[in-house]
């Protein structure tokens, strides 16, 4: 009784608070992009690695929690704990592109997607706050190497989206005769468009091969064409196909930007649209 009090003040509450963190760090980076404020700037940045902490802490505070119940489990088991995991991976990738490519102007345009599944945990149908024990399937050592690959591809291929809207918009622009000169040179955005599907592809691929494993493990199969596991299949291919018209075809630009956006709908329809509207035996899930 006293973990579950623990639980309920401490790390859904710190979660309540980072979604209005991440709510406040894109507002700030919308503020940011007409006036180029370096001010700002390194606000909105302070805020977004603040909210992180914030949601590192309420992570480990449900680790922690979860041992003194006796269950002792990472909190990647049910849609609740998976969305703030999904939040928290695309905010990591967002700081080190961030830090890597010293530009805040992507902010304005990855941050909604890290509250926008902080939020969903509140409004959210089937969503259970609660810790609760691992159902057998779950309970594996493929668990935790196929849950962190899987959601660090997905925040990839997150701020690959956000940044393929970017050149849309900006694109767009250009061909009315109008330039967006607060936005990134449209070769940047398209090479920062590339350079997250290379990150996240691997690690989708590493997500799939990890989760086949595990499912050997729980199911006595590889490979059953569950539908997650088809859809899963679906999105890489997707993004295979990305990176093969990149490199074969030379793809560039519009169709690449397009190409990332209909990746990204297919991630949130495998990780989402599949729970919610098909059952299978990622239902618990």
């Amino acid at each position: 009784m006293q973990a579950a009090a623990l639980h309920g003040t401490l790390d859904t509450k710190l979660i309540a608070v980072v979604i209005f963190v991440y709510l406040l760090a894109t507002v700030l980076y919308f503020c940011y992009i007409p006036f180029r404020n370096k001010g700002l700037g390194r606000l909105a940045t302070g805020v977004t690695l603040i909210g992180w902490i914030m949601e590192t802490a309420s992570m480990v505070i449900r680790t922690v929690i979860s041992y003194k119940m006796g269950w002792g489990h990472a909190p990647f088991t049910n849609l609740y704990e998976s969305m703030v995991f999904f939040s928290w991976s695309i905010v990591i990738i967002y700081l080190l592109i961030e830090w890597r490519y010293k530009n805040k102007t992507i902010g304005a345009f990855v941050m909604p997607f890290a509250f926008i599944s902080l939020a969903y945990t509140t409004i959210g149908p089937g969503i259970r706050t609660q810790i609760e024990p691992l159902v057998p399937a779950l309970q594996s050592n493929w668990l935790i190497a196929h849950v962190i690959t899987c959601f660090l591809g997905y925040a990839a291929f997150a701020v690959s989206c956000g940044v393929s809207i970017m050149y849309l918009i900006k694109a767009k622009a250009q061909e009315k005769g109008k330039d967006i000169a607060f936005l990134p040179d449209l070769r940047v955005l398209d090479d920062l468009n590339y350079k997250a599907v290379v990150i996240g592809f691997p690690l989708l691929t590493l997500g799939i091969i990890t989760g086949a494993a595990w499912a050997n493990y729980a199911w006595g199969s590889y490979w059953s064409w569950d539908p997650k596991e088809t859809w899963s299949l679906i999105t890489w291919f997707i993004y295979a196909a990305f990176l093969h018209a990149r490199f074969t075809r030379g793809w560039r630009g519009k169709k690449t930007a397009i190409l990332s956006i209909i990746g990204f709908a297919a991630v949130l329809f495998t990780y989402l649209g599949v729970n919610l509207l098909i059952s299978g035996l990622h239902s618990y899930a």
